[in-house]
């Protein structure tokens, strides 16, 4: 890139100065007059962390700072060397994983190339000096380093106009309409933002059509309530096994991630392996239902639900399979109605599910003394938490992924992004009620009290999980970034039932829907159930493939008896609502 190439970059960019700074003022101005709008940054505590709780290793800290002297000279010095003409050697190099300095200046223009390598000198300095300090409290330790890391990721120079090649080049090359594409774009994602978050566009919201290229596995409302429809699925069998498979997504998200499509449908897997399909879609609520607690949840989600499956199907006994925070939920049920007596879960499978909090992963780092409270009080003036915000808060976990390469690519290159079926699903928010939200978060993340038996209580019954002495299935993921394998892991030996427990290669999405035919992701099995799980995993075997032919065969053992398919629809108390998808699925924030 010439001297004139920089001018005429300048020049354009002046173009849009204006208009772009009265925008982020009228922002600033909006976000300032927010009731109970929680910054998902805390200074004041991330302060008290660095005050209060920490001893600095001074040796090893003086290390880090001659070390970072040291090599920002030798990177002056090989600046110097390329002003007189001569080849820049490298310094420093990014890792291998490490994509954002892809493009051929990062390497061979000198001026690129000095950004790059003093941005990652002073990131390993940051790094350094974080490995200097010791923690007396390990989650303070877990919140300073999260905390950090999202900055050195944010000032990263791939992240501004002009110390961007890629950028420059489009500047040029479409002579500053990326920069007016790129405005638009950022107008267009404000105005579907709530005021505490901003919901960045990851895949064209038109791309796809829910019931068209989504969630297309044909299938009948039979039920609903205030919170939930219910979809019985249409048998691809003449005969199917008696008992029904009923699903239980998280009510934080939209059902559809497990029937995505024809080849990535997790609901078709199982119809054509002969199994019956009931799943709940949970309803996008609004203020109305702010009221609706967790226990509102449980009873009008799995136990509604379950009751009607079984009417429909005629049989006692059903097979729950939970999702995430819908295998949380399901957990709570299933303790509940064990400690009625009630006996009709059959079988449990949990999907990538926490029981024991204590393992948290990242998403625990947003949990403090001060941001918990301003969350419920944000929920209680909205009547809903907000599922933007919780997207956000998600995609932040990955923030050079699903943040800073969309920032880059949507606002600085103006252009938009390629469509992607799991980023819609990702996109594609659901509000939780103010009630269920502090109820859930607070005895859960923040308290841990579902491990304790009696730690909650559900309509004067003490919820254990050790009253849970059915067939047990747990699936974690290793790559998991929202529910920790190790943490998912603890959960068998909680419960009392026969249990398996399968860890699959790649994370909480992928991991999960990795059909049998093209399934790249391996996965490990281990009979024994050892303490730990580094224990299990020592012992486990690693086999090749998808992991599902090992859950439908554990399934088929549950209840081998195989009965006439029951077509949707059919039962005189539960005709047909609409057709699948249902309504509720279909409501966008």
């Amino acid at each position: 890139m010439q001297q004139q190439d920089y001018s005429d970059v300048m020049a354009m960019l002046n173009q849009y100065a204006t208009q772009f700074n009265t925008m982020v003022h009228d922002i600033l101005a909006k976000r300032d007059t927010a009731n109970g709008a929680p910054g998902m940054f805390d200074p004041e505590h991330f302060s008290s962390l660095l005050s209060d709780k920490v001893e600095v290793d001074t040796a090893s800290l003086m290390q880090h700072h001659m070390d970072f002297m040291r090599e920002q000279n030798a990177l002056w010095q090989q600046a110097t060397k390329a002003m007189m003409g001569e080849k820049m050697q490298p310094v420093v190099s990014e890792e291998s994983s490490d994509k954002r300095f892809g493009h051929r200046d990062w390497q061979e223009n000198p001026v690129f190339s000095y950004l790059r390598q003093s941005y990652l000198i002073n990131a390993k300095m940051f790094q350094g000096m974080l490995d200097s300090m010791h923690f007396n409290d390990p989650k303070a330790a877990e919140q300073v380093k999260f905390y950090t890391r999202q900055y050195i990721n944010s000032v990263c120079p791939t992240n501004y106009l002009l110390s961007n090649p890629e950028v420059c080049e489009e500047i040029l090359k479409t002579k500053g309409e990326n920069l007016a594409n790129g405005i638009k774009n950022f107008l267009r994602d404000l105005e579907h933002s709530p005021l505490e978050a901003f919901k960045i566009t990851q895949t064209p919201p038109d791309a796809f059509t829910i019931g068209e290229d989504l969630a297309t596995t044909p299938g009948k409302v039979v039920y609903q309530n205030d919170l939930i429809q219910l979809i019985h699925y249409t048998p691809t069998q003449d005969k199917h096994f008696a008992r029904p498979v009923l699903f239980v997504p998280p009510f934080i998200n939209k059902y559809y991630i497990l029937d995505l499509n024809q080849k990535k449908s997790a609901v078709k897997g199982l119809l054509d392996e002969g199994f019956s399909v009931y799943m709940i879609s949970w309803v996008n609520p609004d203020a109305s239902l702010s009221d609706k607690d967790f226990t509102d949840y449980m009873h009008e989600g799995p136990v509604a639900a379950m009751d009607v499956v079984c009417k429909i199907s005629g049989q006692k006994k059903v097979n729950m399979v939970g999702f995430c925070v819908g295998g949380t939920l399901l957990s709570m049920t299933a303790a509940y109605l064990r400690a009625k007596k009630d006996t009709r879960i059959g079988s449990l499978t949990l999907l990538t599910t926490l029981l024991d909090f204590t393992e948290q992963g990242e998403i625990g780092n947003y949990l403090t003394e001060s941001t918990l409270p301003m969350m419920e009080q944000n929920a209680d003036i909205k009547g809903v938490y907000d599922g933007r915000i919780l997207g956000l808060s998600f995609s932040l976990l990955r923030e050079n992924n699903l943040f800073w390469s969309y920032f880059i690519n949507n606002y600085l290159k103006g252009q938009d992004p390629a469509p992607f079926d799991i980023l819609y699903w990702n996109s594609d928010a659901t509000n939780i009620t103010a009630a269920c939200f502090k109820q859930y978060v607070r005895t859960t993340y923040w308290e841990n009290k579902l491990k304790e038996p009696g730690g909650i209580t559900i309509d004067g019954i003490d919820i254990d999980l050790g009253k849970i002495d059915m067939p047990v299935y747990f699936l974690a993921t290793m790559a998991d970034h929202i529910v920790l394998w190790q943490g998912a892991y603890q959960g068998t030996q909680l419960v009392k039932g026969k249990t398996r427990f399968v860890l699959a290669g790649s994370g909480h999405l992928a991991g999960v829907i990795n059909p049998v035919k093209g399934g790249k992701y391996p996965h490990w099995l281990n009979d024994n159930l050892p303490p730990t799980a580094e224990q299990w995993f020592e012992e486990a075997d690693k086999v090749e493939g998808s992991w599902w032919p090992d859950w439908y065969q554990w399934m088929q053992g549950q209840n081998k008896q195989k009965v006439s398919a029951i077509s949707p629809g059919n039962h005189k108390d539960y005709p047909v609502i609409e057709d699948a998808p249902g309504s509720y699925v279909k409501k966008r924030l």
